[in-house]
């Protein structure tokens, strides 16, 4: 089993930025990458950045160059940096965890983002 933990969303301006941050426990040695996705209203859930053991990284279009997803010193903790953000970016964010062998992904609780003026 793996629980996950974000942190991190609020109401932000047009242009401004927000940290997400996500801290996993557990059985953490099972992990094999981590991410991040959102969904807006009347929107299906939808994937931002995930970021795999190796730190490889792979963003949707629409946040590339803005968002950034990196893992903190604890590899089980990762963040999300989102930058110039856009009231398209309005959406309730979930942290994603993958493990090693058949079993279902892990989902955190969700953190709201509103951007907005």
């Amino acid at each position: 089993q793996v629980q996950l933990v974000e942190s991190g969303g609020g109401l932000v301006q047009p242009g401004g930025s927000l940290r997400l941050s996500c801290a996993a426990s557990g059985s953490i040695f099972s992990i094999y990458a981590m991410g991040w996705y959102r969904q807006a209203p009347g929107k299906q859930r939808e994937l931002v950045a995930t970021i795999n053991s190796g730190d490889s990284t792979n963003y949707a279009d629409s946040v590339k160059g803005r968002f950034t997803i990196s893992r903190g010193d604890v590899k089980s903790t990762v963040y999300l940096q989102m930058n110039s953000l856009i009231p398209e970016d309005t959406a309730v964010y979930y942290c994603n965890a993958v493990v090693n062998g058949p079993f279902p992904d892990y989902w955190g609780q969700g953190t709201q983002v509103t951007v907005s003026s």
